[in-house]
Protein backbone atom coordinates (compact mmCIF):
# COMPACT_ATOMS: atom_id res chain seq x y z
CA UNK A 1 0.00 0.00 0.00
CA UNK A 2 1.56 3.29 -0.69
CA UNK A 3 1.65 6.25 1.36
CA UNK A 4 -1.38 7.62 -0.15
CA UNK A 5 -3.43 5.33 0.12
CA UNK A 6 -2.11 4.93 3.89
CA UNK A 7 -3.25 8.72 4.37
CA UNK A 8 -6.71 8.04 2.84
CA UNK A 9 -7.26 4.96 4.62
CA UNK A 10 -5.99 7.05 8.24
CA UNK A 11 -7.98 9.89 7.14
CA UNK A 12 -11.50 7.75 6.42
CA UNK A 13 -11.26 5.76 9.31
CA UNK A 14 -10.84 8.93 11.62
CA UNK A 15 -13.65 10.73 10.52
CA UNK A 16 -16.02 7.88 10.65
CA UNK A 17 -17.78 6.18 13.91
CA UNK A 18 -16.62 2.64 14.72
CA UNK A 19 -20.36 1.49 13.46
CA UNK A 20 -19.71 3.08 10.06
CA UNK A 21 -16.02 1.45 9.98
CA UNK A 22 -17.63 -1.83 9.99
CA UNK A 23 -20.22 -0.79 7.60
CA UNK A 24 -17.61 0.32 5.37
CA UNK A 25 -15.45 -3.21 6.12
CA UNK A 26 -18.79 -5.81 5.21
CA UNK A 27 -19.38 -3.78 2.52
CA UNK A 28 -16.21 -4.13 0.65
CA UNK A 29 -16.26 -7.60 1.86
CA UNK A 30 -19.02 -8.12 -0.51
CA UNK A 31 -17.75 -6.17 -3.13
CA UNK A 32 -14.41 -8.85 -2.98
CA UNK A 33 -16.90 -11.66 -2.65
CA UNK A 34 -18.56 -10.82 -5.52
CA UNK A 35 -15.61 -10.49 -7.40
CA UNK A 36 -14.37 -13.74 -6.34
CA UNK A 37 -16.90 -15.78 -7.43
CA UNK A 38 -17.12 -13.85 -10.89
CA UNK A 39 -20.47 -12.30 -10.74
CA UNK A 40 -19.18 -8.63 -11.69
CA UNK A 41 -19.96 -7.13 -14.20
CA UNK A 42 -16.82 -4.48 -15.17
CA UNK A 43 -17.60 -1.27 -13.10
CA UNK A 44 -20.80 -1.66 -13.45
CA UNK A 45 -23.65 -2.86 -11.08
CA UNK A 46 -23.50 -2.00 -7.45
CA UNK A 47 -23.79 -3.29 -3.81
CA UNK A 48 -25.23 -0.19 -1.29
CA UNK A 49 -25.41 0.00 2.66
CA UNK A 50 -27.05 2.45 5.25
CA UNK A 51 -24.42 3.82 7.48
CA UNK A 52 -25.70 3.22 10.76
CA UNK A 53 -27.41 6.29 12.46
CA UNK A 54 -30.23 8.77 11.75
CA UNK A 55 -29.06 10.21 8.67
CA UNK A 56 -30.30 8.53 5.70
CA UNK A 57 -26.83 8.01 4.31
CA UNK A 58 -25.60 4.88 2.61
CA UNK A 59 -21.69 3.54 1.38
CA UNK A 60 -21.51 3.08 -2.78
CA UNK A 61 -18.86 1.79 -4.97
CA UNK A 62 -16.70 4.54 -6.18
CA UNK A 63 -17.59 4.81 -10.27
CA UNK A 64 -14.73 3.46 -12.59
CA UNK A 65 -13.70 1.07 -9.44
CA UNK A 66 -13.33 -2.72 -10.52
CA UNK A 67 -15.17 -4.82 -7.22
CA UNK A 68 -11.59 -6.60 -6.77
CA UNK A 69 -10.29 -3.10 -6.16
CA UNK A 70 -12.48 -1.61 -3.15
CA UNK A 71 -11.62 -1.12 -0.11
CA UNK A 72 -13.61 0.29 3.07
CA UNK A 73 -11.88 3.38 2.55
CA UNK A 74 -12.33 3.94 -1.02
CA UNK A 75 -16.70 3.62 -0.55
CA UNK A 76 -18.43 6.92 -1.40
CA UNK A 77 -20.82 8.12 1.44
CA UNK A 78 -24.23 9.83 -0.40
CA UNK A 79 -27.42 11.20 0.66
CA UNK A 80 -31.03 9.24 -0.57
CA UNK A 81 -30.18 11.66 -4.09
CA UNK A 82 -26.87 10.50 -4.52
CA UNK A 83 -25.14 13.31 -3.28
CA UNK A 84 -21.74 12.81 -2.01
CA UNK A 85 -21.76 13.69 1.46
CA UNK A 86 -18.35 12.94 2.54
CA UNK A 87 -15.04 14.66 1.29
CA UNK A 88 -13.42 11.69 -1.19
CA UNK A 89 -11.61 10.89 -4.25
CA UNK A 90 -13.78 8.96 -6.07
CA UNK A 91 -17.30 10.13 -7.91
CA UNK A 92 -19.87 7.78 -8.06
CA UNK A 93 -22.55 7.12 -11.03
CA UNK A 94 -25.67 8.95 -9.96
CA UNK A 95 -27.77 6.86 -12.61
CA UNK A 96 -26.72 3.52 -10.65
CA UNK A 97 -27.55 4.66 -7.18
CA UNK A 98 -31.81 5.09 -8.72
CA UNK A 99 -32.52 1.71 -8.31
CA UNK A 100 -31.09 1.62 -4.58
CA UNK A 101 -32.67 4.61 -3.37
CA UNK A 102 -35.55 3.91 -4.38
CA UNK A 103 -35.44 0.29 -2.43
CA UNK A 104 -33.80 2.15 0.53
CA UNK A 105 -36.40 4.97 0.75
CA UNK A 106 -39.34 2.46 0.95
CA UNK A 107 -38.07 0.08 2.84
CA UNK A 108 -36.43 0.50 6.44
CA UNK A 109 -35.26 -2.99 6.62
CA UNK A 110 -33.22 -2.66 3.34
CA UNK A 111 -29.93 -1.77 4.83
CA UNK A 112 -28.31 -3.64 1.98
CA UNK A 113 -29.29 -3.59 -1.67
CA UNK A 114 -27.28 -5.77 -3.94
CA UNK A 115 -28.03 -5.33 -7.89
CA UNK A 116 -25.64 -7.82 -10.12
CA UNK A 117 -25.59 -8.51 -14.06
CA UNK A 118 -24.49 -12.04 -13.94
CA UNK A 119 -25.42 -14.12 -16.77
CA UNK A 120 -27.55 -17.14 -15.49
CA UNK A 121 -29.57 -14.29 -13.53
CA UNK A 122 -30.35 -12.36 -16.65
CA UNK A 123 -30.99 -15.71 -18.81
CA UNK A 124 -33.77 -16.79 -15.92
CA UNK A 125 -34.91 -12.95 -16.06
CA UNK A 126 -35.24 -13.12 -19.40
CA UNK A 127 -38.12 -16.72 -19.35
CA UNK A 128 -41.52 -16.28 -19.56
CA UNK A 129 -42.04 -18.22 -16.49
CA UNK A 130 -38.89 -16.88 -14.69
CA UNK A 131 -37.40 -18.83 -11.61
CA UNK A 132 -38.92 -22.68 -12.23
CA UNK A 133 -39.18 -24.64 -8.88
CA UNK A 134 -36.71 -26.89 -9.52
CA UNK A 135 -34.10 -27.29 -7.53
CA UNK A 136 -33.60 -26.72 -3.31
CA UNK A 137 -32.03 -23.46 -3.91
CA UNK A 138 -34.89 -22.44 -6.40
CA UNK A 139 -37.66 -22.99 -3.03
CA UNK A 140 -35.41 -20.00 -0.69
CA UNK A 141 -36.18 -17.77 -3.39
CA UNK A 142 -39.56 -18.36 -4.43
CA UNK A 143 -40.66 -18.00 -0.64
CA UNK A 144 -40.18 -14.94 -1.42
CA UNK A 145 -39.73 -13.33 -5.06
CA UNK A 146 -40.70 -10.36 -6.92
CA UNK A 147 -40.77 -9.54 -10.80
CA UNK A 148 -40.35 -5.73 -12.33
CA UNK A 149 -40.82 -5.02 -15.90
CA UNK A 150 -37.58 -3.81 -17.99
CA UNK A 151 -38.61 -0.45 -18.67
CA UNK A 152 -34.97 0.74 -19.89
CA UNK A 153 -31.76 1.85 -18.32
CA UNK A 154 -32.48 2.78 -14.87
CA UNK A 155 -32.28 6.31 -15.31
CA UNK A 156 -35.84 7.75 -14.63
CA UNK A 157 -37.61 8.63 -11.17
CA UNK A 158 -40.91 7.70 -12.57
CA UNK A 159 -39.96 4.03 -12.58
CA UNK A 160 -39.15 4.14 -9.11
CA UNK A 161 -43.24 3.19 -7.71
CA UNK A 162 -42.96 1.03 -9.68
CA UNK A 163 -40.27 -1.32 -8.82
CA UNK A 164 -40.80 -0.58 -4.97
CA UNK A 165 -44.29 -1.97 -5.69
CA UNK A 166 -42.90 -5.18 -7.64
CA UNK A 167 -40.60 -5.36 -4.72
CA UNK A 168 -43.51 -5.16 -2.34
CA UNK A 169 -42.04 -6.64 1.51
CA UNK A 170 -40.04 -9.35 -0.60
CA UNK A 171 -35.97 -10.53 -0.34
CA UNK A 172 -35.62 -10.91 -4.16
CA UNK A 173 -36.20 -9.33 -7.05
CA UNK A 174 -35.60 -10.51 -11.02
CA UNK A 175 -35.51 -7.64 -13.15
CA UNK A 176 -36.84 -8.77 -16.41
CA UNK A 177 -33.94 -8.61 -18.90
CA UNK A 178 -31.45 -7.07 -16.65
CA UNK A 179 -30.45 -9.01 -13.53
CA UNK A 180 -30.88 -9.80 -10.04
CA UNK A 181 -31.74 -8.09 -6.82
CA UNK A 182 -31.51 -8.76 -3.21
CA UNK A 183 -32.01 -7.05 0.53
CA UNK A 184 -31.06 -7.79 3.69
CA UNK A 185 -31.12 -5.97 7.71
CA UNK A 186 -27.44 -6.95 6.68
CA UNK A 187 -24.52 -7.10 4.38
CA UNK A 188 -24.39 -10.62 4.86
CA UNK A 189 -27.91 -11.46 4.72
CA UNK A 190 -28.33 -9.57 1.41
CA UNK A 191 -24.90 -11.88 0.24
CA UNK A 192 -26.19 -15.11 1.39
CA UNK A 193 -29.63 -14.27 -0.84
CA UNK A 194 -27.95 -13.31 -3.73
CA UNK A 195 -25.68 -16.46 -3.24
CA UNK A 196 -29.16 -18.44 -3.44
CA UNK A 197 -30.81 -16.46 -6.36
CA UNK A 198 -27.89 -16.88 -8.49
CA UNK A 199 -27.34 -20.80 -7.82
CA UNK A 200 -30.72 -21.07 -8.50
CA UNK A 201 -30.57 -18.99 -11.66
CA UNK A 202 -27.48 -21.24 -12.72
CA UNK A 203 -28.92 -24.16 -11.92
CA UNK A 204 -31.74 -23.95 -14.02
CA UNK A 205 -29.77 -22.70 -17.01
CA UNK A 206 -27.49 -26.12 -16.53
CA UNK A 207 -30.83 -28.29 -16.20
CA UNK A 208 -32.26 -26.76 -19.45
CA UNK A 209 -29.20 -27.21 -21.67
CA UNK A 210 -29.79 -31.12 -20.42
CA UNK A 211 -32.42 -31.25 -22.86
CA UNK A 212 -34.51 -33.64 -20.85
CA UNK A 213 -38.22 -33.05 -19.17
CA UNK A 214 -38.19 -30.92 -15.56
CA UNK A 215 -39.38 -32.09 -12.37
CA UNK A 216 -41.10 -29.35 -10.33
CA UNK A 217 -41.22 -29.33 -6.77
CA UNK A 218 -44.50 -29.26 -5.51
CA UNK A 219 -46.25 -26.66 -3.73
CA UNK A 220 -46.49 -28.00 -0.72
CA UNK A 221 -43.14 -28.94 -0.19
CA UNK A 222 -42.57 -24.82 -0.97
CA UNK A 223 -44.67 -23.97 1.89
CA UNK A 224 -42.81 -25.59 4.56
CA UNK A 225 -39.55 -23.62 3.31
CA UNK A 226 -39.47 -20.31 5.33
CA UNK A 227 -39.57 -22.78 8.74
CA UNK A 228 -37.03 -25.15 7.33
CA UNK A 229 -34.50 -22.16 6.46
CA UNK A 230 -35.07 -20.48 9.88
CA UNK A 231 -33.60 -24.19 11.14
CA UNK A 232 -31.00 -24.39 8.61
CA UNK A 233 -29.60 -21.35 9.14
CA UNK A 234 -29.69 -21.15 12.79
CA UNK A 235 -32.18 -18.10 12.79
CA UNK A 236 -29.31 -16.61 12.07
CA UNK A 237 -29.56 -15.65 7.92
CA UNK A 238 -26.38 -14.59 6.32
CA UNK A 239 -24.92 -14.49 9.48
CA UNK A 240 -23.79 -18.44 10.08
CA UNK A 241 -21.65 -18.09 6.76
CA UNK A 242 -20.36 -14.42 6.98
CA UNK A 243 -17.22 -15.45 9.07
CA UNK A 244 -16.03 -18.19 6.67
CA UNK A 245 -16.23 -15.70 3.88
CA UNK A 246 -13.83 -13.46 5.14
CA UNK A 247 -11.49 -16.17 5.95
CA UNK A 248 -11.95 -17.03 2.43
CA UNK A 249 -11.19 -13.40 1.65
CA UNK A 250 -8.41 -13.38 3.96
CA UNK A 251 -6.52 -15.96 2.88
CA UNK A 252 -6.62 -14.62 -0.66
CA UNK A 253 -4.69 -11.58 0.89
CA UNK A 254 -7.41 -9.41 -0.15
CA UNK A 255 -7.09 -5.56 1.59
CA UNK A 256 -10.70 -5.08 1.69
CA UNK A 257 -10.05 -3.65 5.10
CA UNK A 258 -7.85 -0.97 4.08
Amino acid sequence: MSAPERASKTNVRDQVSPEEWQARVDLAAAYRLVADYGWDDLVFTHISARVPGPEHHFLINPYGMMFEEITASSLVKVDLDGNIVMDSDYSINPAGFTIHSAVHAAREDALCVMHLHTNEGIAVSAQEEGLLPISQQALFVLASVGYHDYEGLALNDDEKPRLVADLGNKTFLILRNHGLLTVGKTVSDAFLSMFLLQRACKIQILAQAGGNKLIPISKEILAQIPAQEAVVTQGGRGKLAWPALLRRLDRMGANYQD
